[in-house]
């Protein structure tokens, strides 16, 4: 066989609380201290209408996207909210695949889901939001 190949920076976390949290990549602190220019997009799920319709209500919480300023390539993914351990899985596979917050951000998201709050942290990150 073949020796595997592991892509450390693209491991997520998750911890399931209620919110659940969820993250992969850099944190703003990392970019910082390694002076990285980064650019932030984040989209609260209050904004988001199936976890505003939601039975339960739960529309607390934000997807976070860190991107870097001038290549636009993902950094970093930091969910709190919910099924943020479900959703951590596209940051993972744009981040191990190269993906930019516009490669995200103009990929065709299901209506009304929660993973629509992910694609508009990205326009955030690279352009605007349009549903906030």
């Amino acid at each position: 066989g073949y020796a595997g190949h592991v892509n450390y920076d693209a491991i997520p976390g998750v911890i399931y609380t209620f919110p659940e949290v969820a993250s992969v990549g850099k944190t703003e602190e990392e970019l910082k201290e390694a002076n990285i220019e980064y650019n932030k997009g984040s989209f609260p799920f209050a904004a988001n209408s199936r976890a505003r319709a939601n039975a339960t209500g739960n529309s607390e919480g934000f997807v976070k996207i860190l991107t870097d300023k001038n290549t636009d390539r993902i950094l970093g993914v930091h969910i709190m909210g919910p099924n943020a351990g479900e959703m951590i899985a596209e940051g993972v596979l744009g981040m191990e695949y190269g993906a930019s917050a516009e490669d995200i951000a103009r990929t065709c998201h299901a209506h009304p889901t929660l993973s629509e709050a992910f694609k508009e942290a990205c326009m955030d990150a690279y352009d605007k939001p349009i549903h906030f």
